[in-house]
Parts: structure tokens; sequence; C-alpha cells
């Protein structure tokens, strides 16, 4: 019913029980899950699920926290991944700004190397931008050519028309269940349903009624729910209208 465009089940988090877990949220009526590398070894873990089940895919990538002390061929190695039928997109790539700017000049520099190696293999990209909104609009303002996802989205209003006017996709994980979801409802608002993306971003954010717990695809049900709430429409209309916005942007079966 329902496509998973973003779940880490490389995490840690699922190192007990991620192969039972797997079968039991494709069971439940989750069609397909993209699991999104963060650095080079979880990268190569995503593209293991991927092979062993085939309603995973991945996505190649070196999230912004991960890009100090990165090997100098690490552009070989993503371009490598990014050859592979079961990849679909370069990700989780983008810059964070959370804790602090420490290392703001590198990830800048490699959120832009990404970006290239996307065009020219291309794939859709899958972007963090956490407290970075400026940088990051500004950055992808450079490569017009470039369609992707902008992975739980915390922008402003004024940066999601920009965006959307552009073609991105916009993706929508627990907080938009959070009472305090104010901005982001005000985004759902005047996103159009054929630019929403479904995620969870497993094991992390879980959605109401389930905060607190460890996040799984099993809970797009909720998110599900309240885009429908909010766009006025049935959950079986969003999972209709997301799953094929998935199919279109990553190419999927």
């Amino acid at each position: 019913m329902f496509i998973e465009t973003h779940a880490h089940y490389d995490d840690s988090a699922f190192e007990e029980d991620r192969h039972s877990l797997l079968s039991a949220v494709h069971d439940s009526g989750i069609d397909h899950i993209i699991d999104p590398g963060c650095d080079l070894s979880s990268t190569q873990q995503a593209c293991t699920l991927a092979e062993k089940y085939d309603f995973v895919s991945f996505a190649a990538g070196i999230h912004p926290e991960e890009v100090q002390d990165l090997p100098e061929d690490y552009p070989d190695v993503l371009r490598s991944y990014l050859c592979h039928p079961k990849c679909v997109a370069v990700g989780e790539i983008g810059l964070d700004y959370y804790w602090d700017t420490f290392l703001k000049e590198k990830q800048k520099q490699v959120f832009d190397r990404q970006l290239r190696l996307a065009l020219e293999a291309d794939k859709p990209v899958i972007i963090h931008d956490r407290e970075a909104h400026g940088d990051c609009l500004e950055t992808v303002r450079r490569y017009p050519g470039l369609r992707g996802v902008f992975h739980c989205y915390s922008g402003s209003a004024e940066m999601a028309r920009e965006l959307l006017k552009n073609g991105w996709y916009l993706g929508f994980d627990g907080p938009v269940t959070y009472k305090n979801a104010r901005k982001t409802i005000e985004v759902l608002h005047l996103t159009p349903p054929d630019r929403i993306l479904l995620e969870t971003d497993s094991p992390y954010m879980s959605p109401v009624p389930m905060r607190g717990k460890r996040n799984d695809s099993r809970n797009l049900q909720y998110i599900a729910a309240r885009i429908a709430e909010v766009k006025n429409l049935s959950v079986e209309e969003v999972a209709r209208q997301t799953s094929t916005n998935a199919r279109e942007l990553f190419r999927l079966p």
C-alpha cells in the first residue's frame, strides 16, 4: 500500500531483529523501502540489504555529520555504488549546522561533490537540511538539472514554494503528527499531492502515537493519516499518489 522512501534498516538499532522486522514490515503493506547510506560503511550495509530483498532499494551517500576523515577516493567508491542496479539515488547528503559549524566548509565541499556525482550518474538526490536552509537552497540553485527530495522538510514556506516551483519533492515524516508542527503543516498545505513523499526516517522520529518507541515503516500509516486529514484526501488516495511519486522520482518498478 505504501512506499517508504527513507528508512535506515542498516542502523544498529535493528541489529537483533532486522530480518524478521523487514519481512513483517513488507507483509503489513509496505510495498517498497529505500535505505539511504550515511557513510561508506552504511552504504555497503544498505546495498547488502537491497541485494537480499527484492522490495528494498538503497541510496549511496555521505551524510553531513560523516564528512570528517573521509578517504580521498570516496567519490570513486560512491560512483561504483551508483552503478549498482538496486541503487536509486545519491543520499543521504546535505548540510547540518545543528550541533556546530566547525566543519561547515568541509560539509559544503562534500555536498557539492556529491551533487555533481548525481548529475554525472543521472540519479536523484536525497537531501538532509538541518539548520542550514539558506546554504542548502543556494547550493541546489547552482544545479538546475538536479531532481530529488528534501528529506524531512523543515524549511520555511517561502523556501518550499521555490523548491516546488523547480520540481523538487518534499518528504514528510513523524513530525507532521506532532502538536507543535505548525510550520510543517503550513508547508504541507501548500505542497501539491504529486510532490509529497512518505518517510519514517526509522529508527528515528516516531510519529504520534508511537513517540518514544523505535520507529519502523509500519508507522507510515500515522503519517499518511495526518497528511490525508490536512489535504482533505483519503488515506488510500495519499498512499496511491505518494507511491506514484516515489516510483517516478526513483524510477522504481
